[in-house]
């Protein structure tokens, strides 16, 4: 299956590199490049993206309103917010707005590819920084009206991985789960918690401190 990117980022050199990056996998291909969310809708009717790799800071409509908007009408669209800052209210923000993933722009690119192909298998790729920065920012909100979910061990052992960040091959790997048994059980906790994504666990998951690695 080829996966189809769109790429919204206000700095030229860098959409252009982007694209460069995508149209060199076998399994990627760039559909779009755009300077900015002005017209957001329009471009993704026209190009048809699995995912965007979206700017958080862009003149006129920033990354998190785009992300508010592409919301509206598509709410499967894969999108991964991309910043040089590690500003945890930007963080949340996107988060809560929807967005499935999160890099610094100083992240590898082997990583970013990781991250698409992550993204489109149901994870929330996050950079260890961000991962941490979420985990800080969720561990701040009141914990007087939480609910209660019946996970058990091992959903709570997963559900915590990815609460830090981990990808699925690395929640395998470190559990000794194959990633058929780790995409099984997320499926599991997805259910559970009434949710549909990655991000979505994870916000309910801190909200309701059902984690149980305190790192």
């Amino acid at each position: 299956m080829i996966i189809k990117v769109a790429i919204y980022d206000d700095n030229r050199d860098r959409r252009e590199s982007l694209k460069v990056l995508i149209n060199m996998q076998r399994n990627m291909t760039c559909v779009g490049i755009f300077k900015d969310c002005t017209q957001v809708l329009e471009d993704i009717q026209q190009c048809l993206p699995e995912v965007i790799l979206m700017d958080i800071n862009m003149p006129v409509i920033s990354g998190i309103e785009g992300v508010k908007i592409i919301r509206q009408q598509y709410p499967d669209l894969k999108i991964i917010m991309q910043t040089v800052f590690e500003d945890s209210e930007k963080i949340f923000a996107a988060i809560e707005a929807g967005a499935d993933g999160y890099f610094l722009k100083t992240t590898a690119t082997s990583k970013i590819i990781e991250g698409i192909q992550e993204v489109i298998e149901g994870g929330a790729p996050m950079t260890a920084t961000v991962a941490k920065i979420v985990l800080n920012k969720f561990k701040e909100q009141p914990k007087d009206q939480q609910e209660i979910f019946e996970l058990n061990e091992q959903e709570r052992t997963i559900l915590s991985h990815l609460v830090n960040g981990l990808s699925y091959k690395m929640i395998a790997s470190t559990t000794d789960f194959s990633y058929t048994t780790v995409n099984m059980y997320i499926k599991r906790i997805y259910k559970k918690l009434q949710v549909h994504s990655a991000t979505e666990a994870i916000s309910k998951a801190l909200k309701n401190n059902l984690f149980s690695n305190n790192s």
